[in-house]
């Protein structure tokens, strides 16, 4: 099956000789949610203005669904589905005739039935008769998300959507986006909290600089890129870390935990080996424990080697 979204050799220069886009190429599966993830002026909302039709770009293709962004506008647009950063409402009108209205715009007919769903699913039904001004900042960010999804969109862009909202709202957003992967609509989304891509998405793309300098299956990149750790509580404090050849070992400033690195993939972790020879050396621990990369470590790291 051909992938929803392409994009071909995209480059964005602005008129100050900025390169906010290098060279980008991306393909996104139907249906899959893809997390765009790289520190701020990266060149993910640039990205995602260009696919969307908001900005043009300076060299390079993107297609959805087969529709070429800039040929066959109309048609790409009406199957995307658009969250941006910043709350922008009409705050006068209410929220049943801002999502009519949303709804009209892409030349759809009326769904009353569509959007109650819709309104339902983001607990703003009882809200639907309110002046948007009445919204809180949680609701209003919820009812973007409502927008969005009035015309019916196969995918849905998320630019930041639960920046400055509470963490039981950030977990009702993790399971409406499940919901709606579940019903085929395709997801991508940009977020500078860590754990929404950990939690949620089955590919990662990482942008630096305008340029993307990984994409990858979410486990892949935990797996080929992470490490894990082995602690080791000591049965006394060590005034200096033991040196032992072929292991790289690191004492806490209390002297009371000795830490390991390794590489979960290879074949030979080297763990039996290092237990035996600290035992040998008269070095007892009562407690280990293992701990793993997180997505987090592993974006830090990469931004730092840049592209």
């Amino acid at each position: 099956m051909a992938p929803i979204i392409s994009i071909t050799g995209l480059n964005k220069t602005y008129a100050g000789g900025f390169q906010a886009l290098k060279n980008v190429d991306l393909t996104v599966e139907r249906g899959e949610i893809f997390a765009l993830l790289g520190p701020n002026g990266a060149g993910k909302t640039t990205l995602i203005s260009i696919v969307c039709g908001l900005v043009n770009a300076t060299g390079g293709e993107v297609t959805i669904a087969g529709h070429d962004i800039k040929r066959e506008f109309r048609a790409a647009r009406s199957l995307i589905g658009l969250v941006p950063q910043e709350i922008s409402t009409d705050a006068f009108e209410s929220v049943w005739a801002t999502m009519t209205f949303s709804r009209g715009l892409f030349g759809k007919p009326p769904d009353k039935a569509h959007l109650e769903r819709v309104l339902k699913d983001l607990s703003l039904w009882d809200k639907r008769n309110d002046r948007i001004m009445t919204l809180s900042g949680g609701m209003k960010r919820r009812l973007m998300i409502a927008k969005a999804l009035s015309h019916e969109p196969e995918i849905l862009f998320l630019d930041e959507p639960t920046a400055g909202v509470d963490v039981e709202l950030r977990r009702d957003m993790w399971t409406m986006v499940r919901g709606l992967r579940e019903k085929g609509v395709t997801i991508i989304l940009t977020t500078h909290y860590i754990e929404e891509a950990e939690e949620m998405a089955d590919r990662v793309g990482i942008i630096n600089h305008g340029a993307l300098i990984l994409v990858e299956n979410k486990q892949t990149v935990m797996n080929r890129l992470g490490k894990r750790e082995l602690t080791l509580r000591l049965q006394q404090p060590l005034r200096a870390a033991p040196r032992i050849d072929g292991y790289d070992l690191t004492l806490s400033a209390d002297g009371e935990e000795l830490t390991y690195t390794f590489d979960s993939q290879a074949e030979h972790t080297g763990i039996a080996q290092l237990l035996r020879r600290l035992s040998d050396a008269g070095i007892d621990f009562k407690d280990l424990r293992t701990s793993e990369s997180s997505l987090e470590e592993i974006f830090v790291n990469l931004v730092r080697q840049g592209p």
